[in-house]
């Protein structure tokens, strides 16, 4: 189930219907639907502005962010494509720098659904392809694409040279194991060299392919592909935390990935100054966001992280090491809980678990190492797990100490958390 939100219009409700009745993926990987799609269009990846494409496991998302903000400051109108929606679906389609409005997007995705016939198209294809029919309709300077789902079989990359100004690669863990560790021929076998064989599978001929650094099996995996596909390798460097507008020291690769991005093309020029710029104003909803205080909060010091596996998990142990923090968590089933509370252990003052809205879910004895009982987590955090029906509940149980709250574990819950503290994405 997917909430693609509600709304008064009954097209855009019945496309939002169509929509949640697709999956997300298709079982096996593929570009051949997405091909067809785009040819029964017109072939609108081939007309769009010049196109930022950012794959990796975690901070892909936090890339486009700083990208954005860089292009904007230079006065550009940029067209982005980011994945997954925290509230609404129109999210997914920001448009010469504004979210897409209900009516157009009604009348987008009936386009989109009527040359989709017969095709047996996913949701992500559908909504990729709804996205590049408008980036190609509305006049803009630049495109910043997120990949969904590894690179090389994903829906994005469905994008050619001519159309890209350059490809990052941001950091890389293990996470959609059914697709990126599926079993093939002539691939790497290891599974980190097999990540980044999948990331990697964006470069293309003649175009800049920047990743932060990587290890070395990776590094190495990242290479071989880039130089069969005839892509220049690009090494960006870390930028200062304390120079960005996005908390966490992570943000600093992200930064760095960004500004390298924009460095190794020549297809459109952005100035030092419009860069730090950028640095200081990107915004990225539900990634280590400080909520302002709102309904949810009632004045609290409350953060939100939708992170959801051990990547997000160290990131998180690392900006709260040293403090006490009150953890609201839900996450979804098939997601590992210990991978993103155990590097947290330290920090925990108490554990409340809650339900992702709309997902199974994990219960409150998952919540430990080896957990098989709440008081197996307490023992292995030295924190009490406690649940409560939601995170609104949650919150009013915990006692008001002055320590912080956050909450964590799924992109979904983070965006009912939006929500319900009045921060709609815009």
């Amino acid at each position: 189930m997917r909430d693609m939100g509600r709304s008064d219009d009954p097209r855009v409700q019945a496309q939002l219907d169509r929509l949640g009745s697709l999956s997300i993926q298709r079982d096996t990987l593929g570009l051949d639907a997405i091909q067809e799609l785009m040819r029964q269009l017109g072939d609108p990846h081939k007309r769009l502005p010049p196109v930022f494409h950012v794959a990796g496991t975690n901070g892909k998302g936090s890339t486009c962010a700083f990208l954005r903000a860089m292009l904007e400051a230079e006065r550009y109108k940029v067209h982005v494509t980011t994945s997954p929606h925290l509230v609404r679906y129109n999210e997914r389609f920001r448009v010469a720098g504004k979210l897409i409005e209900d009516a157009r997007l009604a009348e987008l995705l009936e386009q989109v659904f009527d040359a989709a016939e017969g095709l047996d198209c996913s949701f992500f294809e559908i909504s990729i392809a709804a996205a590049f029919v408008e980036f190609a309709r509305v006049p803009a300077d630049a495109c910043v694409v997120e990949v969904g789902l590894g690179g090389r079989l994903d829906a994005t990359n469905v994008l050619e040279p001519g159309a890209l100004a350059a490809c990052g690669i941001a950091a890389l863990g293990i996470d959609h194991e059914k697709f990126l560790l599926a079993p093939e021929e002539g691939v790497p076998q290891e599974p980190m060299a097999r990540i980044a064989f999948e990331k990697a599978g964006i470069a293309k001929q003649g175009v800049p392919l920047v990743t932060i650094a990587q290890p070395e099996q990776e590094k190495q995996a990242i290479e071989a592909v880039a130089n069969a596909a005839g892509a220049p390798v690009f090494v960006a460097s870390r930028v200062d935390g304390r120079e960005l507008a996005l908390p966490g020291e992570h943000q600093g690769l992200n930064a760095g990935l960004a500004i390298a991005m924009l460095r190794s093309q020549s297809k459109i020029d952005v100035s030092d100054n419009a860069v730090a710029v950028g640095l200081r104003t990107a915004s990225w909803p539900a990634r280590l966001h400080r909520l302002a205080d709102g309904p949810l909060t009632q004045g609290r010091e409350v953060w939100l992280d939708g992170g959801h596996n051990a990547s997000a998990g160290a990131m998180l142990g690392a900006y709260f090491a040293g403090h006490k923090v009150h953890l609201v968590i839900g996450m979804i089933e098939g997601k590992d809980p210990a991978s993103l509370v155990a590097p947290l252990a330290a920090s925990l003052e108490t554990i409340t678990v809650v339900p992702v809205p709309g997902f199974p879910c994990h219960p409150p004895e998952a919540f430990g190492a080896t957990a098989a009982s709440a008081s197996d987590v307490s023992k292995a955090f030295g924190a009490t797990a406690a649940s409560a029906s939601d995170v609104s509940k949650a919150i009013d149980r915990l006692r008001d100490d002055g320590l912080p709250v956050l909450i964590a574990g799924s992109l979904y819950l983070a965006g009912e958390v939006l929500r319900l503290n009045d921060e709609i994405p815009d």
